[in-house]
């Protein structure tokens, strides 16, 4: 079954044109956000590749990846791309994602699925589910026009892909009689490695391609991106992020309420610390 279909938004109505450059160009700390966001989201196909290839026989699943979520997925890293070439031309992002990829791509491999197609949809959900809550509070930073119209396309993008992955997932559930705590051992599992194998690299890897001469100097990196972790911090929606992890557990409505305000205060620190 093929969904290829228009997709919801263009890069040509975003406007790359009517950017208020002042407005944002002296914001260091959306500089490293926006970029390495784009370069996670600009190797979308090679993840595309291992998932279509684990749920081999699942036509439905494999063409909704291959004709929908991949396209998305790439169409954000090229807005992105395009909004920080715009911003911060004299900024080398070919290069900067090429020593991404390189580290990156050697990692991103089939070995990372989960076993279960059930399970490694829910580890989709968690991703989904830190890209959704990423946008959003992107969008409360950002006092650019612009910026904040394309964020809030991605967040968009981002809610709808985490209810395909949802909907997909309640279907092996069943099928595969996946029980609440495999489910809650794989989705903390996922929150535990989120930002060891996204965002930690490309941060590196901005900082390296923004600053060539202080490569070397890990003590400056690390404080130039936990300011931008800080920045984040502060606006990451952790009640949203908090309900949508917690849904693959299918847990009593009073025991749901019961933890989500605790477990705020603990995604918070889980994904951004």
């Amino acid at each position: 079954m093929s969904y290829a279909q228009p997709l919801p938004w263009t890069l040509e109505n975003i406007g790359f044109d009517r950017i208020e450059i002042e407005r944002i160009r002296p914001n260091e700390d959306l500089f490293f956000l926006l970029t390495s966001s784009s370069f996670v989201e600009s190797g979308s196909d090679l993840y595309t590749r291992n998932l279509i290839d684990h749920f081999d026989g699942d036509a439905e699943l494999q063409g909704w990846l291959a004709d929908h979520w991949e396209q998305e997925e790439l169409q954000h890293g090229r807005a992105l791309a395009a909004y920080v070439r715009r911003v911060w031309p004299e900024f080398d992002w070919d290069g900067g994602f090429k020593a991404f990829w390189d580290e990156y791509g050697a990692v991103c491999t089939a070995a990372q699925l989960e076993d279960s197609r059930g399970l490694e949809l829910a580890a989709r959900c968690v991703v989904e589910t830190g890209t959704a809550s990423l946008y959003r509070a992107l969008n409360a930073i950002a006092e650019e026009p612009v910026l904040r119209a394309l964020t809030d396309q991605i967040r968009k993008d981002e809610v709808r892909h985490y209810k395909h992955f949802y909907q997909h997932f309640t279907r092996y559930r069943e099928r595969e009689s996946i029980g609440r705590f495999r489910v809650f051992r794989t989705v903390l599992k996922r929150v535990l490695e989120i930002r060891d194998e996204d965002s930690d690299i490309a941060l590196r890897h901005v900082f390296v391609a923004r600053y060539p001469e202080r490569a070397a100097d890990k003590a400056e990196c690390d404080r130039v991106t936990s300011r931008a972790r800080d920045l984040l911090r502060r606006h990451i929606p952790a009640d949203m992020t908090v309900k949508m992890l917690l849904k693959p557990l299918d847990l009593p409505a009073r025991l749901l309420r019961t933890l989500e305000t605790p477990l705020a205060r603990l995604t918070e620190r889980l994904f951004l610390n």
